[in-house]
């Protein structure tokens, strides 16, 4: 049985960087303010002509609009607060909301608040890498009824995914992940050269921010360097 294709998912700061990761091939655009944090998130104005601007894009054709979605911001672990945020990014129309589930004694309790929410919209749970995740909260996240779990890194400077996992722990959390019905993505400052073996581990998308942009992660998209990661990805993407 060959090893599911993982598809692109660039993080973008602004409408004119919707644009560049639609035109140089993302499979999913996801909405994030990197200057506001790990999943730093967009005003709720902007979050609203993001949506109209992705509603406008084809939806047929030799080059079909990419998945759209958005991160809820670096909210505490309270759970009243997580859920009204992960509500308002919703309320916008954005199909997709990822929500940072921070290391805290809270952490399922966050989880249940915001199970309601997913009757209406995708919730992807994100964890961080660098805060030794439980694994075993993503048997919550598929009985709570989210959509998909991702790893990340909480602290930029301290090392990207691969510098706190490695491929065989990456490889035990989409087995888990799967199991429990959820999608999976995988990110954290990654590097070209984290592609390949990434792109074995059978996670379905690679989060890139950082790499695609000149001057680091705060930067612009550079159409240039989102080439560099779309052409390495087909090959050893051959399924989607």
């Amino acid at each position: 049985m060959s090893t599911p294709s993982p598809r692109l998912l660039a993080s973008v700061a602004d409408l004119a960087e919707m644009e560049i990761a639609r035109a140089g091939g993302a499979d999913i655009v996801d909405l994030k303010q990197p200057a506001f944090g790990a999943l730093g998130a967009w005003s709720t104005e902007a979050l609203t002509a993001a949506v109209m601007l992705w509603n406008a894009w084809p939806s047929t054709g030799p080059s079909p609009r990419p998945l759209l979605s958005a991160t809820a911001g670096d909210q505490p672990m309270v759970p009243a607060i997580l859920a009204q945020a992960a509500g308002m990014v919703a309320a916008s129309g954005v199909p997709i909301v990822k929500v940072g589930l921070f290391r805290s004694a809270h952490v399922a309790d966050c989880i249940e608040a915001l199970a309601p929410l997913t009757a209406r919209t995708q919730l992807v749970g994100v964890l961080f890498a660098d805060q030794e995740p439980d694994f075993g909260l993503v048997a919550a996240l598929g009985q709570a009824g989210f959509a998909g779990v991702m790893l990340d890194t909480a602290d930029k400077r301290a090392g990207g995914l691969t510098a706190h996992m490695d491929a065989l722990t990456l490889s035990q959390f989409v087995v888990e992940a799967r199991r429990h019905g959820l999608m999976t993505g995988l990110a954290g400052s990654l590097a070209l050269d984290d592609i390949e073996p990434l792109s074995c581990i059978g996670a379905d998308y690679l989060g890139f921010r950082g790499v695609l942009c000149a001057d680091g992660r705060t930067g612009s998209l550079d159409r240039g360097r989102l080439a560099a990661v779309r052409e390495r990805m087909p090959a050893f993407s051959t399924d989607g």
